[in-house]
């Protein structure tokens, strides 16, 4: 993304065609190309493969105030993928609804997690990457 500035305290959220993103940025985001380098944190043990995805700072404490234990997504370490976004809800969150979603089904993923339960993550993950890609 090109250089900006925002309010403190706001966060705007890439939307398509945004004039913040570059080419190169737009390529890397399209292709994926974007995400090996989290595997970095995986080695350092600052983030998992599969679990609740991180939000912005500005969003949570947004959202620790208007939706019911979303601070207990923080029980573990954030990651790359997770059941909420292989169930269809990644990306924006322009509504409140959507946000609970996608915390129901990150309580979801602490309360029945398994080897198996992130075998089918990371497989569900590898698959919808490569047959399509919703992020700008």
């Amino acid at each position: 993304m090109r250089l900006h500035t925002e309010e403190k305290g706001t966060l705007k959220r890439a939307t398509r065609n945004d004039p913040r993103v570059t080419r190169v940025g737009a390529f890397l985001c399209c292709t994926s190309l974007d995400e090996p380098p989290q595997f970095f944190n995986v080695l350092l043990g600052d983030m998992s493969v599969a679990g609740p995805r991180p939000h912005a700072l500005e969003h949570d404490d947004l959202y620790q105030k208007v939706v019911a234990g979303y601070i207990n997504r923080y029980r573990i370490k954030p990651s790359i993928t997770g059941w909420a976004q292989i169930n269809g809800f990644r990306g924006k969150t322009d509504r409140l609804e959507k946000m609970e979603r996608r915390v129901e089904h990150d309580f979801y993923y602490l309360g029945h997690w398994s080897f198996a339960l992130d075998m089918r993550i990371i497989g569900a993950t590898i698959v919808a990457g490569l047959v399509h890609r919703k992020d700008y």
